[in-house]
């Protein structure tokens, strides 16, 4: 009986120690982005931006959430009428990117109409009103403004391919539990 004890014990501990390491094999981990081939967005697009939402308090929630989960925030403006806003959506959807997003970020949708609505959301950050869609926000859990000279890089979203989009959110992401 002790013969089949011990390699039962090596066994299972063995076993155990794969199961660990296997979801770090091929390099993805929370703090990679991940590798995207094709992909195909959801259709219809998304209409993600909420007309009716409170967005300083959606933001001031937020704020809390990646203090004490040491992430940063995505404020993203736009609006549903937005092409490359719905793109944004879409690929940020994608659960790949999702789980990467949602390892790294907070993220608030503020819809601005067509550039009427929720102004003081970028003025509480120092700007004055966006003059592109989407016009997106890397902020720190202070409230810091963080990519001030980088805001629309995501204005032409429907000509990035979804590895582009991801990579220049991986650039603003700060690892995991550091924000």
């Amino acid at each position: 009986m002790r013969r089949f004890v011990l390699p039962l014990i090596v066994l299972v501990a063995v076993a155990g120690a794969a199961a660990v390491a296997l979801p770090r094999l091929g390099g993805h981990d929370d703090n990679t982005p991940p590798k995207l081939g094709q992909v195909e967005l959801a259709r219809p697009l998304p209409l993600p931006y909420d007309v009716n939402a409170d967005a300083n308090a959606e933001i001031d929630a937020a704020l809390v959430r990646a203090k004490t989960e040491g992430k940063r925030l995505i404020v993203d403006l736009g609006g549903n009428w937005c092409g490359d806003c719905r793109v944004f959506a879409a690929i940020m959807d994608l659960p790949e990117v999702k789980k990467y997003v949602d390892a790294h970020y907070e993220v608030v949708l503020v819809n601005v109409g067509r550039y009427d609505t929720n102004l003081d959301v970028p003025a509480r950050f120092g700007l004055e009103k966006p003059h592109a869609a989407p016009t997106t926000l890397i902020v720190s859990p202070d409230g810091k403004l963080l990519n001030g000279e980088d805001l629309v890089a995501l204005k032409d979203a429907r000509e990035m391919t979804p590895q582009q989009v991801v990579d220049w959110l991986a650039h603003w992401a700060a690892p995991v539990g550091k924000a």
